[in-house]
């Protein structure tokens, strides 16, 4: 540990609110799943790290739907885990399923407690909403399609208002402390300039908690915001940590087609009201996809979009009959991002088009949130624990997020008294088998990375473009190496890559063009490591390497 603590002290704590003790609980990401679960520590001394301004970074203040939960007449949370199990494509973890179902209505309760204002009706009962493969009314919402921006301003609220609760804003974690046993006790942060990268900190604790968020940045159209680079994903590899389903990837296929980035997203409540998908030849082409129509799973309504737009043809959403004049007032907004866009969705056709939008993979986790490093605990999107299998149900991911910040904070609220934080073992599977910056060249390196991700490693892909892409991403990484920001990038960028190269099978949101199928014989999660890449690495220049074989006779 000495040497690392060496490596990692070019330390710079101007600006701190003094320097974090050794018994802090450090978590990185201010999202849903790091406040809540910062808040749920309390009053365990506890260090936030974000790297914006609070509510200003996180995917969770985007959240438009709402959060799913069996808290409506008529619903149970048996109902909801089975229409979780079947979304997920076959590779969800049904005792998952079924705690998150579980523990979702307390959740909704402890929401409540912060001061979350959930859409009620006269008698006292939840507004709900049905969003695609629910089969019942249970999305909890605020204000129609504010339940994000609502949850995370009384998570922010009641954050700042706990006094053992530390919030360092405008810091990035980078790369992890690992002790000589595997043990994490640390984390370091760097502060971005406009030059590029600032100094390094140091900042040793007694339990790290990545919640960082998914992996949108990596593609060239995401609704996340830009800090969704997944250099968690990296970081966590890096040490040794073990990666699961990083190949699936949810595309929603509703963000709004207007130029901008991140794409302002167009959320599924619309077509839960009966918005329809139409062409610019003026079909409604979704009906002749699937019987679900616009409220079939997210993936299949994605393809068919990409298939429409592959084709020449733009896409629209329509609003016009199903919500009409009643549209800013029930969604304001998607009304707003209409506005910018110059769409009046009253009256508007909106172009939409497919964009990265959630990651179902992430940081192996079990149903602690317990990672497979001692020390380290993963929750939120940045984590893979089992629940979405390959196509996340719609809602769940913010469900997710309060019902895992719970449990990782009972976790390490039990083990950090004794001072016997424990890991859990993965089963090792796979399917089928800071210097600072020239601003000028990460841009133009961030830029060919997205492009490659959405160009081969987007809504559908194949083995052709994937070897193009991990080709590619390798080379890019090689003239990037002093640069740790894009390294982490493109770190976890090649694993989504390799994953998806290795399921030689459709599946959820994974879609390869040359195996359409989907193989019974791979309902099976993937566990990755860095040696795992690193040895198809070598597979690869040993091929390449080789004497052609000699001409036949």
């Amino acid at each position: 540990m000495a040497a690392h603590k060496k490596r990692y002290l070019a330390t710079d704590f101007k600006g701190f609110k003094g320097e974090p003790g050794p018994g802090d609980v450090v978590i990185i990401g201010a999202g849903l799943a790091g406040l809540f679960t910062a808040l749920k520590l309390a009053p365990l001394p506890v260090t936030v790290i974000a790297a914006a301004p609070l509510g200003e970074g996180a995917s969770s203040m985007w959240a438009q739907g709402g959060i799913a939960a069996a808290v409506g007449e008529g619903d149970s949370t048996a109902k909801h885990a089975a229409d979780t199990i079947e979304a997920g494509a076959g590779i969800v973890d049904p005792d998952v399923a079924r705690l998150v179902a579980d523990e979702g209505p307390d959740r909704i309760r402890d929401l409540l407690g912060y001061g979350v204002p959930f859409d009620r009706d006269l008698e006292g009962h939840y507004v709900l909403s049905k969003e695609a493969a629910h089969s019942e009314k249970r999305v909890v919402r605020v204000s129609g399609d504010k339940a994000g921006a609502a949850i995370m301003q009384a998570l922010i609220a009641a954050v700042r208002a706990t006094p053992s609760i530390r919030v360092l804003e405008g810091y990035e974690a980078d790369d992890l402390i690992v002790a000589d046993g595997g043990r994490v006790e640390g984390v370091r942060l760097i502060r971005p300039t406009a030059l590029g990268n600032g100094r390094y900190a140091f900042v040793p604790a007694s339990a790290v908690v990545l919640a960082t968020g998914g992996v949108g940045a990596l593609f060239a159209l995401t609704t996340n915001p830009s800090y969704a680079k997944g250099e968690a994903l990296a970081m966590a590899a890096r040490a040794g940590a073990v990666i699961a389903d990083p190949e699936f990837v949810q595309f929603h296929p509703t963000a709004i087609d207007a130029g901008i980035d991140p794409a302002p997203l167009a959320t599924e409540a619309l077509r839960g009201e009966g918005a329809t998908l139409i062409n610019s030849d003026g079909e409604r082409f979704m009906l002749a996809i699937d019987p679900r129509g616009e409220l079939a799973p997210r993936d299949v309504v994605a393809r068919a979009v990409y298939n429409e737009l592959n084709a020449g043809r733009r896409v629209y959403l329509d609003c016009r009959t199903a919500i009409g004049a009643h549209f800013a007032k029930e969604f304001p907004t998607v009304w707003g991002h209409c506005q910018r866009a110059g769409i009046d969705p009253s009256t508007d056709l909106i172009p939409v088009a497919p964009a990265e939008h959630y990651h179902m993979g992430g940081i192996a986790t079990d149903e602690h949130g317990r990672t497979s490093l001692t020390g380290l605990w993963a929750v939120g999107e940045v984590a893979s624990t089992g629940l979405h299998g390959a196509n996340r149900l719609a809602s769940n991911s913010l469900l997710e997020a309060v019902v895992f910040g719970a449990r990782v904070a009972n976790d390490i609220r039990e083990l950090l008294p004794n001072d016997r934080i424990g890991h859990f073992v993965v089963p090792h599977r796979i399917p089928g088998s800071g210097r600072a910056a020239d601003t000028a060249s990460r841009k133009e390196a961030m830029q060919a990375l997205r492009n490659i991700m959405t160009t081969h490693v987007g809504v559908q892909r194949s083995g052709r473009g994937l070897k193009k892409a991990l080709t590619e991403l390798k080379a890019l990484e090689a003239s990037n190496a002093n640069d740790r920001v894009l390294s982490n990038m493109l770190l976890a960028a090649r694993m989504i890559a390799a994953a998806a190269l290795l399921r030689k099978e459709s599946r959820g949101g994974h879609y390869r063009v040359d195996y359409p199928q989907t193989n019974p014989a791979l309902a099976q999660r993937t566990f990755i490591t860095l040696a795992d890449l690193d040895a198809m690495d070598d597979v690869s220049k040993r091929r390449s390497e080789a004497p052609p074989l000699a001409a036949c006779p």
